[in-house]
């Protein structure tokens, strides 16, 4: 089944299942859109063309995505008048997916909205993985990790905002918890190699 649409002041044949670029439409992804300027309706050897639109039907689509086309760049040019002009033009289209085409009034049937996930679990977990460190960054004052031979300020500033602020965080590291912050902080090598572990041991007191 196939039918002949208009919207943006341009026609389009669409059928099921069609990705469809359209002049743009206000609505957002993941919404659904019906198109009801219909032209024409075929279904194999029985077309029915409309005057100039078919009678109770219409075209159901989802919105995929909401974009921009390629830029092409405007240029005038006058001539021995000194004058140059060039602008460049990205024009916004929305990609639509067609689900259903429908005759006779039928109305497109009802979908169930997509379940939101929980917002403060998903914040929760994203914390948790921002935070490399062995243990939690302390309340009290934070060490000056520049001691450290070969430690920084740039390094230093990644370790704090990764929640590492103090000497004895860093010597009670776990070989795992150096992997995962070298990993993270692009840092792969320097525990061991500068000894950093053995000299926040020694900076710690411990």
């Amino acid at each position: 089944m196939f039918a002949v649409i208009k919207t943006g002041g341009k026609q389009y044949t669409v059928a099921a299942d069609d990705l469809l670029k359209v002049e743009k439409l206000d609505a957002e992804a993941g919404s659904t859109v019906t198109f009801d300027e219909v032209l024409m309706v075929g279904n194999g050897t029985d077309t029915t063309i409309g005057a100039p639109l078919v009678d109770g039907a219409s075209v159901v689509a989802e919105v995929v995505d909401q974009g921009r086309n390629r830029k092409i760049i405007v240029f005038k040019k006058r001539r021995r008048q000194n004058s140059r002009r060039r602008n460049g033009h990205r024009q916004a289209f929305t990609l639509v997916k067609v689900t259903d085409i429908l005759t006779g009034g039928a109305k497109p049937a009802k979908t169930a909205a997509p379940k939101k996930a929980a917002a403060p679990k998903a914040e929760a977990k994203t914390e948790e993985a921002a935070a490399p460190a062995a243990a939690a960054a302390p309340a009290g004052e934070a060490d000056d990790l520049k001691k450290l031979n070969g430690l920084g300020p740039a390094i230093a500033k990644k370790l704090n905002e990764a929640g590492i602020t103090t000497f004895a965080q860093i010597a009670a590291m776990t070989d795992e918890d150096v992997a995962r912050v070298e990993e993270e902080l692009s840092l792969k090598g320097r525990f061991e190699r500068d000894n950093w572990i053995e000299q926040a041991k020694e900076l710690a007191g411990k």
